[in-house]
């Protein structure tokens, strides 16, 4: 029997979903008929098993061993069981949530019922819940771990299964490898044989109440709460808690995207359900310039990641990550915020100058939140790609409903001086210097054109970029931070560093250029300046990587 078939026939005799089952026969049959695109994908979903790293699990839905579906997701949590067990957490709560893509309800359950038959108290969520809220119900329930079904902002093909521990944050290698290894050991054994228990608990809306309550409290009673936004959900789960959160908090309601607001797995409107995307929140800004609102806040479909929208310059545009990370941690150094600011190493450097202008430590680290939510004495923790820290002791990870509260409370504090997220944004540029970033994101078919791109620049790296010397990094050699696969160019008024992303078969390129406060001073000519910068950067580095 051929090799291919014979995998795919074994696999399908321990698939318990008949969605997949039939999905599988499909592909067989037309295999066998001599379809040489389902030769290409049958070999794809057997080639290997789907990694499991720092980011837990991520893929396309569908059978096989590289396919997010309920066999590797069983497998999954029978080894994450059995590393909390040999870590010395057996019988422990574990809560389980899970977002509104296809599937994930059906993998939430899987999980819940192989940690039950470990020995756990699962604790599942009995509906899809932003994965913050989730994350905060690892300590308010005293949990050893948490598990989180979501693919985040992919595309609607995938999901992916995303893994706490009790201390509330993500895990960092070694943890990954030695769950990893103990997955494997799962996946060698018959399926039947990862046992299954229906004696796990249901948490309905005590989870979520908890979450709005303590949200709501972070906003004293004295702050000022008139303030008019517009909300999209991004067809995600973030709108109930983010308008129960406001709510609560006094503020006003938003006016919503209503092609966005509810679930939708299939994402109809977005063909990447990513605020950063060009165009995801097109339907917003026209919201905006309608209703004329003060600010858009804008949630990716799970929820841990916040954007924003203001006018700016006279023109309605999404404010880059690095803009509201500056514009967060100046409120919360302005508010008396103390302890470490931190931001991953690919985001704009004004922070640690902004942190030090109030008198408070500052800590680079590897990109992702894994490293961030570790930090410790976290006050306040950011990276580019609109994920915000702002309560690190209920949260220690991204949160895109308090993150976008704290956006709304600064809004409102502002327009009681008669000010504006702009007038803000010129004042942070007058005094530390405009700081622009951007990015180049090459996104590939071929995991091997990032490799052969990263080789190339590492063998041949610019001396200089727009006529400036710069000084070449390695980050993959190590140093003050663990080894990373990155490339940082930097010079007087330039940085660039080339990773290839975690979550998505892309090669980035984060691009900043800085200048003085002086020549800050006419922000909106400097910004024009800068964005003609950053353009000649973009076309440099395109060149430099052969993309």
């Amino acid at each position: 029997m051929d090799p291919l078939i014979a995998a795919a026939l074994t696999w399908r005799a321990q698939d318990p979903d008949p969605d997949t089952v039939a999905g599988l026969d499909e592909l067989i049959a037309a295999y066998e008929s001599g379809d040489e695109s389902a030769r290409t994908e049958l070999a794809a979903a057997f080639a290997g098993p789907l990694e499991f790293g720092t980011a837990g699990l991520r893929g396309p839905l569908g059978p096989g061993p590289a396919r997010m579906n309920r066999v590797v997701v069983t497998q999954a949590a029978a080894g994450f069981g059995r590393w909390l067990i040999a870590a010395g957490h057996q019988g422990g709560k574990v809560v389980v949530g899970y977002d509104a893509r296809h599937k994930s309800a059906d993998f939430a359950r899987d999980t819940a019922e192989v940690l039950a038959a470990q020995g756990f108290t699962p604790l599942l969520t009995e509906r899809a819940t932003p994965t913050p809220v989730v994350a905060f119900g690892i300590r308010e329930y005293g949990c050893v771990a948490g598990i989180v079904v979501t693919a985040s902002h992919n595309p609607a093909q995938d999901n992916g299964y995303k893994v706490y521990l009790g201390d509330g944050s993500q895990i960092v290698p070694p943890t990954d490898t030695e769950i990893a290894a103990q997955i494997a050991e799962v996946a060698a054994g018959p399926l039947p044989e990862v046992l299954r228990s229906d004696a796990y608990q249901l948490l309905g809306d005590e989870l979520v109440d908890a979450y709005v309550a303590h949200a709501a409290s972070l906003l004293p009673e004295s702050a000022p709460r008139q303030v008019s936004w517009a909300y999209t959900a991004m067809h995600g789960v973030g709108a109930r808690v983010i308008e129960a959160v406001a709510a609560a908090a006094g503020l006003p309601a938003p006016v919503v995207v209503r092609a966005q607001h509810d679930p939708d797995p299939d994402f109809p409107t977005v063909p990447f359900p990513n605020p950063e995307e060009p165009g995801a929140i097109d339907l917003a800004l026209a919201l905006a310039r309608e209703q004329g609102v003060d600010v858009v806040v804008a949630n990716d479909p799970d929820a841990d990641r916040c954007a924003a929208a203001a006018e700016i310059d006279g023109t309605w545009r999404m404010l880059t990550g690095d803009e509201l990370g500056s514009l967060l941690a100046e409120d919360a150094l302005r508010r008396g915020v103390t302890g470490v600011y931190a931001s991953s190493i690919v985001s704009s450097s004004l922070l640690p100058r902004l942190a030090a202008a109030y008198g408070q430590p500052y800590e680079a680290t590897l990109t992702g939140f894994k490293w961030i939510g570790r930090v410790p004495g976290l006050a306040f923790g950011y990276e580019e790609a609109i994920g915000y820290c702002c309560d690190p002791r209920a949260v220690p990870d991204k949160d895109g409903i308090t993150a976008g509260l704290r956006l709304l409370a600064l809004t409102a504090s502002l327009h009681a001086e008669g000010l504006t997220l702009a007038d803000r944004l010129d004042e942070i540029a007058a005094v530390y210097g405009l700081h622009t970033t951007a990015q180049l994101a090459v996104r590939v078919e071929e995991e091997s054109l990032i490799t052969d791109a990263m080789a190339r620049l590492r063998a041949n790296p610019p001396a200089t970029l727009l006529g400036e010397p710069v000084t070449v990094t390695d980050l993959a050699q190590g140093g003050d931070l663990p080894p990373t696969d990155g490339v940082r160019l930097e010079g007087e008024t330039l940085r660039v560093v080339v990773r290839p992303s975690g979550t998505e078969p892309k090669l980035k390129c984060y691009l900043e250029v800085r200048a003085t406060p002086e020549a800050s001073r006419d922000v909106r000519a400097a910004r024009s300046a800068a964005a003609a910068t950053i353009d000649a950067l973009r076309t440099e580095m395109s060149a430099a990587l052969g993309l």
